[in-house]
């Protein structure tokens, strides 16, 4: 059964009834027909839905980064990425599930694609931890770019999270220290990197993989210094005023795009990524490619200044 937000109630309604309509003249052997009530109904669904989607306020696009059934890290690796290795640990503590990264070949090129993953039932999500990167998650980033830049291969993250892990353990061994160094990596490879904010875009834990050459976000994601709900108990002492903050913080792919923090923007399909993962993955890894294309033929020296001159023109803006 498919996952409806609060906001999708009305779409729920007319899909479910379509459905019965649907298995009632799959099972009609009788001469009365249902077609033409069926289609009627069919279009008011679709109708709606393209009207919900078109005027999506700030937190219901919240939400919708947030659906369980959207696609993560690993549905973007199986629907793009041939020859997947992944490449486990940080060589000084432990594995990390939250982090996911490997070598592959995306549209015949070579990268190094790191990510994070949520997972996708409940067991999944226990063992990637919500997709919270605890340090050696990103200390696995930083070995896995040092790789990328000794063989010269191209760096593709993809950014799912609704934060760094802050529990004590995390803080113990270094969570901050952890995020601002992998941060530098990023910003002093010599190699292209080409960021996508697939889902939720959390502070410094996706700052860490995110200081790329090129940034990107899928139509419905968001992209924040905090989450609404964490923005709300800070400025409000209440976070049930997470709505305000999510309006007010400018979040949205749309807002920040304007702002000139991200370079694009990957349209979703009516209804979300969730509805036709295997379009939105096609249209992730074209633009992705493209953006790698611009890079081609360019020295490291042209790669880290372009990357620098990114993140200086958005402090001066």
């Amino acid at each position: 059964m498919r996952t409806y937000l609060d906001f999708e109630k009305p779409i729920a309604e007319l899909e479910s009834k379509v459905a019965e309509l649907q298995a009632l003249e799959d099972g009609d052997d009788s001469a009365v027909s249902i077609s033409e009530e069926l289609r009627t109904l069919e279009t008011k669904s679709r109708e709606a839905l393209e009207e919900t989607y078109a005027k999506l306020t700030p937190w219901q696009k919240t939400q919708v980064a947030r659906h369980p059934e959207r696609p993560h890290f690993m549905d973007y690796i199986h629907g793009m990425v041939d020859d997947f290795t992944p490449l486990a640990g940080d060589r000084l503590f432990a594995e990390d599930n939250a982090i996911i990264g490997g070598i592959g070949r995306l549209k015949g090129r070579s990268v190094m694609v790191i990510g994070h993953e949520k997972g996708s039932d409940t067991e999944g999500r226990l063992k990637h931890n919500f997709g919270m990167a605890r340090p050696e998650g990103y200390r696995k980033a930083q070995r896995l770019m040092g790789i990328a830049e000794r063989f010269k291969l191209p760096v593709v993250t993809l950014v799912d999270t609704a934060g760094a892990y802050p529990g004590i353990g995390a803080e113990e061994r270094g969570q901050a220290e952890a995020i601002a160094r992998s941060t530098d990596t990023c910003m002093g490879l010599s190699v292209p990197i080409v960021s996508v904010v697939i889902g939720e875009g959390g502070s410094g834990g996706a700052v860490a993989i995110a200081t790329a050459n090129r940034i990107f976000m899928l139509e419905h994601s968001v992209y924040t210094v905090a989450s609404p709900e964490a923005a709300a108990s800070i400025l409000w002492r209440d976070s049930a005023r997470a709505i305000d903050a999510a309006t007010n913080m400018k979040i949205t792919a749309q807002d920040l795009l304007e702002f000139g923090v991200i370079d694009g923007i990957i349209p979703e399909p009516t209804g979300g990524a969730h509805r036709d993962k295997s379009a939105v993955i096609a249209a992730a890894a074209s633009r992705i490619d493209e953006a790698l294309s611009e890079f081609v033929g360019k020295s490291s020296d042209q790669i880290r200044k372009d990357r620098r001159q990114k993140f200086l023109a958005m402090g001066r803006g």
